[in-house]
């Protein structure tokens, strides 16, 4: 198939586009920036994800769509949220409507485990709202989609934005290791190349309209990910738990919440319906006089 996938000079975009090639696809990489990892059996395309007559021209020649581009720093989105809806939630409307009018077989879409929690901020808010966007494109124009949820991805190539990273490389470099949360804190760390594979297999038709939530297996202790991590830099400082109230951010992976349910509100006294309808039928009557 021939595959555009959005953001694909990222972290996980680039390992994604790395995974399809290898499988035989014709990948075509589109993001704000060149990447450094481009092979050279793939294409690149320099655009910015709001552009949409610079995605047009590269949706027009595409079978799917691997949409991951868009605002993936948590704490940006929370001192930012203007660039949460433009980037996350207006990027997405503009990629669906060019996806629909050039009938692309398949929109898959990277979102995040922060969805259905109460954790996130305007992250979570926009990515909410860019998948009701992907599911009534779907309902309405008949588009098939697949929803990825993405838990704490590690590896190759992330930068110090990514939770891990930055907690090794400031080790490595300080001889110290310091947590900003508490030693209460889980993760399910999945590493990115095991993400990209599983973005490459929900290709297959079985996943079609499904909401994947990809994550380790493993529940990750902080208090063990960071005694491991000085074993083996041989670091014998007492680990800093810095105790921040971090927020957005989760303590323990995230996947349910129960809703705000809305309190209805009762007037004392309120005009009855068909006294209403009167009203506006002479009103309407009136109008027509005139």
């Amino acid at each position: 198939m021939k595959i555009l996938v959005t953001g694909g000079s990222g972290f996980l975009g680039s390992h994604v586009a790395d995974a399809l090639s290898k499988k035989g696809h014709q990948v075509i990489i589109f993001d704000k920036k060149k990447s450094p990892w481009k092979r050279l059996d793939q294409k690149l395309c320099i655009g910015n994800i709001v552009d949409s007559n610079a995605l047009e021209r590269v949706i027009k020649k595409v079978d799917a769509i691997y949409h991951f581009a868009g605002l993936a720093n948590l704490d940006m989105a929370i001192k930012e949220p203007l660039k949460s809806v433009n980037y996350n939630i207006l990027g997405t409307v503009k990629t669906l409507e060019l996806a629909r009018k050039y009938n692309i077989k398949r929109f898959i879409h990277a979102s995040t485990i922060y969805v259905n929690s109460k954790e996130g901020g305007f992250y979570r808010c926009s990515k909410k709202a860019a998948e009701e966007y992907v599911e009534e494109y779907s309902k309405t124009f008949k588009m098939n989609y697949t929803i990825l949820r993405f838990g704490s991805l590690y590896g190759p190539r992330a930068d110090s934005r990514y939770g891990m990273t930055k907690i090794v490389k400031n080790a490595i470099f300080t001889g110290k290791v310091v947590y900003d949360g508490t030693k209460n804190s889980v993760r399910e760390y999945i590493h990115v190349y095991d993400a990209a594979r599983a973005c490459v297999d929900v290709l297959n038709k079985k996943y079609n309209n499904k909401h994947i939530i990809i994550t380790g297996k493993r529940k990750i202790k902080l208090k063990s990910f960071l005694n491991n991590l000085c074993g083996k830099l041989n670091i014998k400082n007492k680990i800093e738990y810095q105790n921040k109230k971090q927020v957005g951010h989760y303590t323990v992976t995230p996947f349910t919440f129960k809703p705000k349910k809305g309190e209805k509100f009762f007037l004392k006294s309120n005009i009855d319906f068909y006294k209403g309808l009167s009203q506006i039928i002479n009103g309407l009557k009136k109008e027509q006089r005139r």
